[in-house]
């Protein structure tokens, strides 16, 4: 009884508790925006493009706008998922129908998994820094112990963190802000020509999270709870360490963590007590990881509604831990590019036909709904529509087919775009007008 009154259900037939309320979301949002990663990625915030360096208040300015952008995006998909009780991928049963949702929720696990490896590895790099005697596989595979175990009581995990983790993060944050900001070189040069790529950049790094919003948000006791956690939660968490991250890749060397990743925690390790703090970090970045594979559990139970999802969260912290022994992160900013691209459209596609066409009493989530094949075209539209205004580059085959798709079509990409937002207009508007095309046919 308390099992099934406190945590979530072991199958989706069971009744998800209302439990988290804001402060719940916005410790669990503040601590998924404070990432390792986003320290060394910060440096693709400075220099998208790769040749063509952004200032500082450029970069800083792109980190707020995109911020804000990504984390609206989240906190809006969060509320369907609390008015109607359901994870991430179930809901997409009502706007695709139940066996056309198996598509995107594929292309979630493959994310998912993919999002954990690269936790896994940071985890164990960054506990590397520290301790340098202990080899990198006995760190991934303790993170992974302690992943898989935080994921089988998922809403336990949400409570620990808002009660004891938060505040260590805040104090860890702060302290190596006051050394690091003092101790970097000035950043001097750059220009505002390459503002739309990081923009497009940072949208991506915060709404790789739009598919698993709703899998904590159906525990929460309001949608105002929900979306108030993820954009005010998010957003400044983000926004921090982005910022922290560009002072740190100053004093490491942009060559330097370009070559590898690993190289902008040294700056961390440096500073008075640094080893401790950053060891807080370290150890507060298995809630990243946690999440992901408790997204890809709930995942997984879209395609297989009536297993135990304990059985789904073992087995799929056992393959992440088999993924990042041998993971490899070079392309890293590619693969968050090719997140925004699915993900991107398909929020706008949900959010349209949700909040304008219809309502949590009306989305049918149930596992015979019917197949919405219409609702794959604005996706696949708002898809296009993002590689051709964006100006990230990712892999050269794929950057390439886009350049000669552009010149098929006549069409001229402006120095001004952004991918993120082309992609969630054009998906919106198509979507709105299928929306209106049925109602005037069923009329």
């Amino acid at each position: 009884m308390t099992h099934v009154a406190d945590e979530v259900p072991l199958t989706l037939e069971g009744k998800p508790p209302k439990t988290l309320g804001v402060l719940d979301q916005g410790a669990l949002w503040a601590n998924l925006g404070v990432s390792l990663l986003g320290f060394s990625g910060a440096l693709y915030l400075l220099n998208p493009l790769g040749n063509a360096p952004l200032s500082l208040i450029a970069a800083l300015t792109a980190t707020v706008v995109g911020s804000l952008i990504g984390t609206s995006m989240v906190g809006l998909s969060a509320i369907p998922g609390t008015q109607t009780g359901q994870p991430s991928m179930v809901l997409l049963r009502g706007l695709f129908g139940a066996k056309t949702s198996y598509v995107p929720t594929v292309l979630n696990i493959v994310q998912m998994l993919g999002w954990g490896a690269f936790e896994l590895w940071v985890i164990a790099k960054a506990a590397t820094a520290i301790f340098g005697g202990v080899p990198y596989q006995v760190w991934v595979i303790a993170a992974g112990v302690l992943t898989t175990a935080l994921t089988i009581w998922p809403l336990g995990a949400v409570r620990l963190i808002r009660r004891y983790v938060t505040i260590g993060v805040i104090v860890s944050m702060i302290w190596f802000t006051w050394f690091l900001v003092s101790e970097a070189p000035a950043h001097t040069g750059g220009s505002w020509t390459a503002f739309p790529a990081a923009v497009d950049y940072v949208i991506a790094l915060s709404v790789s999270w739009v598919p698993m919003a709703a899998d904590f948000a159906r525990h929460s006791r309001s949608s105002r709870a929900a979306f108030t956690g993820v954009v005010g939660g998010y957003t400044l968490a983000q926004v921090a360490c982005l910022g922290l991250g560009v002072y740190a890749v100053a004093i490491a060397g942009a060559d330097a963590v370009l070559a590898d990743a690993t190289a902008v925690f040294s700056p961390f390790v440096a500073v008075p007590l640094g080893a401790v703090f950053f060891a807080i970090l370290v150890l507060r970045e298995t809630d990243q990881s946690f999440a992901n594979v408790y997204s890809t559990t709930v995942s997984l139970q879209n395609l297989m509604p009536r297993v135990d999802r304990r059985i789904f969260s073992t087995a799929i912290g056992v393959l992440t831990v088999a993924i990042a022994l041998v993971v490899d992160v070079t392309s890293y900013g590619a693969f968050l590019g090719v997140i925004g691209a699915v993900f991107v459209p398909m929020f706008a596609v949900l959010a349209v036909d949700y909040f304008v066409f219809a309502r949590s009493d009306h989305w049918n989530t149930a596992e015979d709904a019917p197949s919405r094949w219409s609702m794959l075209v604005p996706w696949v539209l708002g898809f296009a529509a993002y590689w051709l205004t964006t100006s990230t580059p990712t892999v050269p085959a794929w950057d390439d087919f886009w350049t000669r798709a552009r010149v098929v079509i006549g069409f001229t990409r402006e120095a001004w775009m952004n991918g993120a937002l082309g992609g969630a207009l054009v998906a919106a508007l198509v979507t709105l007008l299928i929306g209106w095309l049925t109602r005037v046919s069923r009329r």
